[in-house]
């Protein structure tokens, strides 16, 4: 049954439901001269709230909208073992008062570490597939039959793709890229750039949606880089251009995207995803050190790696100005891993 709060936090955004779940607007903090003298600026997406944070606050403010808006009594969705999104859907689920299910990549480990932890504690059922991270295939099959399981059950369940990258969860990223732009303005400054660490594609397509929104409203529209950290989205699956396109019908607003707007740099993605390089790790002991900031090596840090990078290699001007986008992942760095 869901909780009065369920419905007392529903809203409309453009026609579009919504359930106010994260703390917004996040601070826009000023970080140190990267590069040949270009500005740092970091987005703390880390900070919505929801479950200790992270970006998936804004996609699942409007995915839970639907779930709710729809009648759902229970949500499913799907990640790597230490997946934020399945930690912050099982948070989601526990304020609004919806059981929540979780498909995971790996084998039920001895102890509960990280982002298993919390979600345990948020009272979401675990469901361990014995999968690789990266086998998202096989995950997205598991998802599938729990769902079918669930309906039959009754329990009206509402099922999220891994990453809640969809066009409805997309949105919360059109209202991102705007929040962005304003605050750099406010601050003074146009960004050269807005970057961030993007693996299944939902991120990516609302920032690039609120680009193409802005853009046909005749707005500051600064360009969008994703550091690409999963095969797929690397290899251009999903297709975050259709994403986007969807997400900007779906809420009835102008603009659309086109092939040239999506750039994915996979430079930095090594062996694979949700696994450490030594650039990741260094990036994050940089990001610690230099602004008491904490990164996760095997996802956002790869993220600060590909800004430190696109720096070194006079992407940007001196005296430019860049906003990095902090994801969050916060629960990873106390994992212990072999």
């Amino acid at each position: 049954m869901t909780s009065d709060l369920s419905s007392e936090r529903l809203t409309e955004w453009h026609g579009v439901p919504r359930v106010r779940l994260a703390t917004l607007p996040t601070p826009l903090e000023r970080g140190p001269l990267v590069g040949n003298g270009v500005r740092l600026w970091v987005k703390r997406d880390d900070l919505t709230g929801l479950g200790m944070g992270g970006n998936k606050a804004r996609k699942l403010e409007f995915l839970c909208g639907d779930a709710v808006r729809n009648g759902a009594r229970a949500l499913i969705t799907v990640g790597a073992g230490q997946s934020n999104h399945c930690r912050m859907t099982a948070a989601a689920g526990s304020l609004l008062g919806l059981e929540t299910h979780l498909v995971l990549a790996g084998d039920r480990p001895d102890r509960l570490e990280g982002n298993q932890l919390l979600s345990d504690r948020f009272g979401a059922h675990m469901h361990f597939t014995g999968a690789g991270p990266s086998e998202w295939g096989v995950l997205e099959i598991a998802r599938e039959a729990l769902t079918d399981e669930l309906a039959a059950q009754k329990l009206a369940p509402y099922s999220i793709p891994i990453g809640g990258s969809t066009h409805v969860g997309a949105l919360g990223y059109v209202l991102a890229y705007d929040e962005i732009v304003e605050q750099c303005t406010s601050t003074g400054f146009t960004p050269g750039a807005i970057v961030f660490t993007s693996s299944s594609g939902g991120t990516h397509a609302g920032l690039v949606a609120g680009r193409a929104w802005r853009r046909a409203l005749g707005l500051a529209h600064p360009p969008v880089i994703a550091i690409g950290v999963a095969k797929g989205v690397v290899a251009g699956f999903p297709s975050v251009e259709q994403l986007a396109n969807e997400a900007l019908h779906l809420a009835g607003l102008p603009g659309r995207v086109e092939a040239a707007d999506v750039e994915v740099d996979a430079r930095w993605l090594g062996a694979d995803y949700a696994i450490a390089t030594p650039e990741s790790t260094d990036a994050a002991d940089w990001a610690a050190l230099t602004g008491a900031w904490v990164l996760d090596a095997v996802y956002t840090a790869k993220g600060m790696a590909g800004l430190l990078g696109n720096a070194a290699d006079g992407r940007w001007a001196s005296g430019d100005n860049v906003v990095w986008i902090h994801t969050g992942g916060q629960p990873e760095v106390f994992v212990h891993h072999d």
